[in-house]
């Protein structure tokens, strides 16, 4: 048993925010996210309605806060830029009404290329919108077409172009490799256009076939495993040649940009707040902050000190089917915590080394005791023996994996659980 009694300074600990938009025009075969195809009746009401509820449960979490500045904020889905820009103003006006926002605060959103699917880009850095990230995942038309995409190779071009004149200075593009029938020269010139066409930051990532997808259930030909070490090998050594840094398994940072905040703050174990259908959240309670035990049934909040995750209802009329009342009643009705629960202390290491384990040049111990409340001791058995593997590097100052250790990840982990 893992002994948890260091004190959690909760003041130090960043926080984030998470907003789910789960609507896409298509569900994509490859796609397990808690996404949901927009009803072809859709009216405004459904989105008046999602503001609404993603506000009164941004009010609920409010005293999660614990007095804490909202660092960064992710708006992921779906495809968030569905959402109409007037509903985002309402939203972010709504937002700032209830949180404190720090006052470098980085804030993204997906964006799909279509041009029917997004608002011009200028008016989402109107809004507080300050970073984007474009799901491409390629160039290749065919490519496109086997991965269900409804955009074009041009499209996907231009929407990167048009994000940079807009005045986007840090624009992520999403590529994927390893897909079927890809070539060699098909994944590096995907690299290669992102770049020229203007990305900031790269997510470069291999197509994984996930329990409960299209993909899944009709399984296509994926490259052969030499050939994806093959791709794999050549693409890090262009994106290194192009002057990207990767600062986690498949992150790359462009020389003028820089980490994004909040993912590295999910990497670091940090907090974060979750609105929306099907969100997750992760928040850190000091022992003087709140009172009691849990959510109850009302959505009362009553918790001890700890270290708590948290879920929403997934489906987008669940998450908005509850009874609204006036803000004026201290019973103000929200989407309720469909999952609320301490994180026990003997899963604390394999949460935080899911995390942490993935940034290339890892974590402090000092960080690892500030946010777990636990000690180098509790595992120091277990890094020792990782260490004499040359999986971990041998050091008294910080976590981190060798070269070999990043490429037997999973390995690693399996001796924390």
């Amino acid at each position: 048993m893992i002994s948890n009694a260091g004190r959690l300074e909760v003041g130090e600990i960043p926080l984030a925010l998470y907003i789910h938009i789960p609507w896409c025009v298509k569900k994509c075969p490859y796609c397990d996210f808690n996404s949901h195809e927009l009803p072809a009746d859709t009216q405004l009401s459904m989105y008046d309605e999602y503001v609404d509820a993603l506000l009164d449960d941004a009010l609920m979490q409010q005293p999660l806060s614990q007095g804490r500045a909202v660092s960064s904020i992710f708006i992921g889905g779906g495809t968030p830029s569905l959402l109409p820009i007037a509903h985002y103003q309402r939203l972010f006006t709504g937002l700032k009404e209830i949180f404190c926002f720090a006052a470098d605060i980085e804030v993204t959103m997906e964006a799909n290329p279509g041009t029917l699917e997004h608002a011009p880009f200028a008016q989402y850095l109107d809004v507080g919108i300050n970073r984007l990230s474009i799901g491409v995942q390629s160039f290749a038309a065919d490519k496109l077409t086997t991965l269900g995409r409804i955009h074009d190779p041009a499209q996907a071009l231009s929407a990167i172009r048009a994000a940079r004149l807009a005045g986007f200075e840090r624009v992520n593009v999403d590529l994927m490799h390893g897909l079927p029938q890809q070539t060699y020269q098909e994944a590096l010139a995907d690299i290669q256009m992102a770049h020229e066409a203007g990305a900031t930051h790269l997510s470069w990532y291999q197509l994984t076939i996930e329990p409960n997808t299209v993909f899944y259930r009709s399984q296509p030909i994926l490259p052969n495993e030499d050939n994806l070490a093959d791709i794999e090998k050549a693409g890090q050594a262009l994106l290194q040649q192009l002057g990207y840094t990767n600062y986690e398994v498949s992150a790359w940072a462009g020389s003028c940009d820089k980490p994004c905040r909040h993912n590295v703050n999910y990497w670091q174990f940090g907090d974060y707040l979750a609105i929306g259908a099907g969100a997750h959240g992760k928040i850190t309670i000091a022992s003087d902050a709140l009172d009691h035990a849990a959510f109850d049934t009302n959505n009362e909040l009553h918790a001890q000190s700890g270290i708590y995750r948290f879920s929403k209802s997934r489906l987008p009329k669940d998450y908005m089917d509850y009874h609204r009342v006036s803000t004026d009643d201290t019973s103000l009705k929200a989407p309720k915590m469909v999952g609320w629960s301490a994180i026990a202390s003997d899963e604390l290491v394999s949460e935080f080394m899911l995390n942490a384990l993935r940034l290339h040049d890892g974590v402090t111990w000092q960080l690892f005791e500030a946010r777990t409340g636990m000690s180098y001791k509790d595992i120091a058995d277990s890094v020792e023996r990782l260490v004499a593997k040359g999986l971990l590097t041998e050091s008294t100052e910080k976590l981190q994996t060798t070269a070999l250790g990043r490429r037997y990840l999973n390995q690693i982990l399996r001796a924390f659980l």
